[in-house]
């Protein structure tokens, strides 16, 4: 049986690497392209059904804001991280994936300390 963490994480890897084509990929960090509410979408749907409802809602607006690659352009200026070079693409990738993996991980503790208060 999975932990609730596991499933969020699984739907995550689901709708981030294997839902994701290349036109969303291209096209999310704006929120003015169709492509960004699609994946978002999706990210809504999958985590809705590992979480509950209400938990897709939100994990899906926090990762729709995420895609627009401004935290992690933040994240990457602010603690200098590589930005240029052969592991660039790399080190924004795990960022990214850290970014989007956190909230999730923050739902669960939240929703277990309130579910069982």
């Amino acid at each position: 049986m999975l932990t609730p963490f596991e499933r969020g994480f699984i739907a995550n890897l689901v709708a981030d690497w294997l839902l994701q084509n290349d036109w969303m990929a291209r096209n999310k960090p704006s929120l003015r392209h169709p492509a960004s509410w699609v994946h978002a979408g999706i990210h809504a749907a999958l985590l809705g059904l590992a979480l509950g409802w209400q938990a897709g809602l939100v994990l899906a607006a926090v990762h729709l804001l995420i895609d627009t690659r401004v935290p992690t352009r933040w994240w990457q200026n602010t603690i200098r991280q590589t930005r240029e070079g052969p592991i660039a693409l790399l080190v924004r990738l795990v960022v990214d994936q850290i970014l989007h993996i956190v909230p999730i991980a923050l739902w669960v503790e939240i929703a277990g300390r309130l579910g069982s208060s």
